[in-house]
């Protein structure tokens, strides 16, 4: 499995407890993210990790920002792309087996480091469920 995971100045510690997590489970890792806390553009990180997944080159993708909304907007552009913000275990776990996520947006300035590991691992543990589920998933394009 193949992981490209982006984050502005809010979430490298995040990242780096992710990543962290990510490696020790076996799984390769691509980072688009900024390492420090120097102020920098979310699209410019949301954009390349987004792109990823959309071309195939990443199975998932992991956004960290302030309030996720920015970079979940960002994601949401690219048409194979289904990002949704995250804050909860529930919130994430509904996200992949409804909605067939496949980028889990995470705002660190409102959870914390403890709570985005365990979302990145529900994200990655939980299937989409189909069924129902499937036919709205095909409706989330533009006509």
């Amino acid at each position: 499995m193949k992981i490209a995971i982006g984050n502005d100045h809010a979430g490298p510690e995040y990242k780096f407890a992710i990543v962290a997590l990510l490696e020790n489970r076996g799984i390769e890792v691509k980072n688009y993210g900024t390492d420090t806390q120097d102020s920098v553009d979310y699209p410019d990180f949301a954009n390349p990790v987004s792109k990823a997944v959309n071309d195939g080159e990443a199975d998932f993708g992991i956004l960290i920002c302030g309030s996720a909304n920015g970079v979940a907007m960002t994601a949401n552009k690219y048409p194979k792309v289904r990002a949704g913000v995250c804050w909860t275990k529930e919130i994430t776990s509904l996200t992949r087996r409804h909605n067939n996520a496949n980028i889990i947006c995470i705002p660190a300035r409102f959870t914390s480091l403890q709570q985005a590991v365990g979302m990145v691992e529900t994200f990655l543990d939980t299937d989409f469920e189909g069924g129902r589920h499937q036919n709205r998933v095909e409706k989330i394009g533009c006509m």
